[in-house]
């Protein structure tokens, strides 16, 4: 793509935006535990995908502009200022970015294009009974045979495997060398014989995540990303992507009830209930402020270091200051309230919010790597600290005591 200036790129956009943004349906109902997207959004996104929006990092070969950082953030606030999804998918979707990253050529041209339009569902295969928050030390196997892999195994508190049309698993393909080194990365086909789903209801009694059991299911040698043996590396890929979503942002209350847009929600509860001029109050709410404008730049940073295919440690940080954030809105909101958080129900709005934003705040102190994770990552790989000892680190697995 021939060089803009940030004035005729806004120009552009701004343009583009106005012939082309209608806006969308409003979905209703509470978010299910699958993945739908409505074709007005699936077609919405298309135009975006065509009109070289949606990746304006990636080089023009995978729909993209070849822009840099900046001309590409002018992009998204432009979007962002009408309200319309779409782009920035170069910094946020893990399963395209992933595989641009890390996958066969055959892959990419098959799905690079369907996962920037949202025609293809994804789900997240790795966490197992036996192996969360060590994920090296899953014990689902994939053997070759031929043109393809067989796999067999069970994975845990997968979002989305009820619909996914593909998983993104890590299986071990080498019981002979330690346990990061015989893992390999697939692109799973979920809708097959030998996938069973089961659904598990959580504490905030919704059922987002699921048991997948896999038995002898087939994925094509094509679906593994990289070489064989190399998935540690690829995960790693895709684990910055989710913490650089999950350090971001995180899910708002469910209750539908009308929050503020133009002032800080806590403040506005705080006025709402009367008592903003309590100190103490005041002084929690300018914590969590505190922390959101912190994290945002902590962000900024770590999104300015991660070049395509590469991994962040400093990711670590966002992810981890989002956990503390929401447990502490929620801690302050449920403050606010008093007595009343004790409520719940629909017609206790504020309190339902209150309890729900409580009890939702542990997905993020552990989906994408716990909290004790994070801390580990970032005081061996950016405080320089030593590593925690692992005694079965450097042998073979096979060899590995399981507790199982």
């Amino acid at each position: 793509m021939s060089e803009m200036t940030d004035e005729a790129l806004r120009e552009e956009v701004r343009a583009w935006l106005a012939e082309n943004w209608k806006g969308l349906p409003k979905r209703s109902g509470a978010e299910g535990a699958g993945w739908t997207v409505s074709p007005e959004q699936k077609a919405w996104m298309a135009k975006v995908v065509e009109a070289r929006w949606a990746v304006p990092r990636w080089s023009p070969e995978w729909s993209g502009r070849g822009l840099s950082n900046a001309q590409a953030k002018i992009i998204e606030r432009e979007f962002a200022s009408v309200g319309a999804p779409g782009t920035g998918q170069d910094r946020t979707n893990l399963w395209a970015n992933t595989l641009l990253a890390c996958g066969t050529e055959a892959l990419k041209q098959k799905l690079i294009l369907p996962l920037l339009r949202q025609e293809v569902g994804m789900c997240l295969l790795y966490s197992e009974p036996g192996a969360g928050s060590d994920l090296a030390g899953i014990r689902t196997r994939a053997d070759r045979q031929g043109d393809h892999f067989v796999v067999t195994g069970q994975k845990v508190w997968t979002s989305g495997a009820a619909t996914a049309d593909y998983g993104m698993l890590i299986a071990r393909t080498d019981w002979d060398v330690p346990k990061h080194k015989g893992i390999s990365f697939f692109f799973l086909p979920m809708k097959q014989p030998g996938v069973e789903v089961r659904p598990l209801r959580q504490i905030t009694d919704e059922r987002h995540f699921n048991e997948v059991f896999i038995t002898e299911a087939i994925v094509p040698a094509e679906n593994l990303l990289k070489n064989l043996g190399e998935g540690w590396g690829v995960l790693q890929t895709a684990l910055a992507y989710e913490r650089s979503v999950m350090g971001e942002g995180a899910r708002g209350p469910r209750s539908g009830a009308a929050e503020s847009k133009t002032e800080e929600p806590l403040i506005a509860l705080a006025r709402e209930a009367e008592r903003l001029d309590d100190p103490l109050l005041r002084q929690d709410i300018a914590q969590v402020i505190a922390y959101k404008r912190l994290n945002a730049l902590n962000t900024a940073r770590a999104k300015a270091d991660l070049a395509q295919g590469s991994s962040s440690p400093v990711m670590s940080l966002g992810k981890l200051a989002m956990s503390r954030i929401l447990h502490d809105e929620a801690r302050v909101r449920a403050a606010i309230l008093g007595a009343r958080s004790l409520l719940e129900g629909p017609e206790h709005p504020r309190a339902e919010d209150a309890n729900f934003l409580a009890l939702n705040a542990y997905f993020t102190s552990i989906g994408g790597g716990t909290d004790q994770i994070q801390r580990n990552i970032i005081g061996e790989r950016v405080l320089g600290l030593p590593k925690e000892p692992e005694v079965d680190r450097d042998i073979p697995f096979r060899e590995v005591k399981s507790g199982r």
